[in-house]
């Protein structure tokens, strides 16, 4: 199987949640905690998780494991300087070939999107494979290592989405059922979410 890992990013602020929503009560610990277990059950070989805003309280209050933790010294930059950050750590293992990029504030991806996503990516032989929710594209995002520069190039807030609109021909898309995971932005979503478990 060809070398995988995992990129959580997990840097921001959370500024409109008002608290780190990385430690955000989920199902009993930490939401970040619980993030890094779940991709643990992934099929990925290593788990590297990007930390910014709060770094401190966060290494005290969440077990990491085995996954390397990189801290973003320019986390207030936005998403893409936490790209450039984990992208660079995880590339230093040159055996690793390609990367789920998965955000900390996302706990509801499905089970089996994961390895749909690998087997899309080695039929189609191109070097994006992303999720269509029912109604839009989401996360995760696999990404072969011939694309890492690419990303480490994007600048400010802003993901790699739209440079993957621009390239339509890195892409091969998944198709899913169900609608896209939420993202846990405000105090509101985290109650949306916590109904439903």
């Amino acid at each position: 199987m060809t070398p995988t890992t995992a990129l959580i990013l997990a840097a921001g602020a959370s500024q409109r949640l008002g608290r780190p929503k990385q430690l955000v009560e989920w199902q009993g610990r930490p939401l970040l905690e619980w993030v890094i277990d779940a991709v643990r059950t992934w099929p990925v070989d290593s788990i590297a998780v990007v930390l910014g805003s709060q770094e401190e309280e966060i290494l005290e209050a969440v077990d990491f494991g085995d996954a390397l933790v990189v801290v973003n010294p320019e986390w207030e930059e936005g998403i893409a300087s936490s790209l450039r950050v984990g992208l660079d750590a995880v590339g230093r293992d040159l055996h690793a070939e390609r990367v789920f990029v998965v955000l900390a504030d996302q706990p509801d991806i499905p089970a089996e999107v994961p390895s749909a996503l690998i087997e899309g990516m080695d039929r189609s032989g191109k070097p994006v494979a992303l999720p269509k929710y029912r109604y839009q594209r989401s996360n995760p995002v696999l990404v072969e290592r011939s694309l890492w520069t690419r990303l480490m190039s994007l600048e400010g807030d802003v993901g790699a989405s739209r440079l993957f609109q621009a390239h339509p021909e890195w892409v091969h898309e998944v198709r899913f059922d169900q609608s896209a995971p939420r993202d846990i932005d405000t105090p509101e979503d985290l109650s949306d979410l916590l109904g439903g478990h």
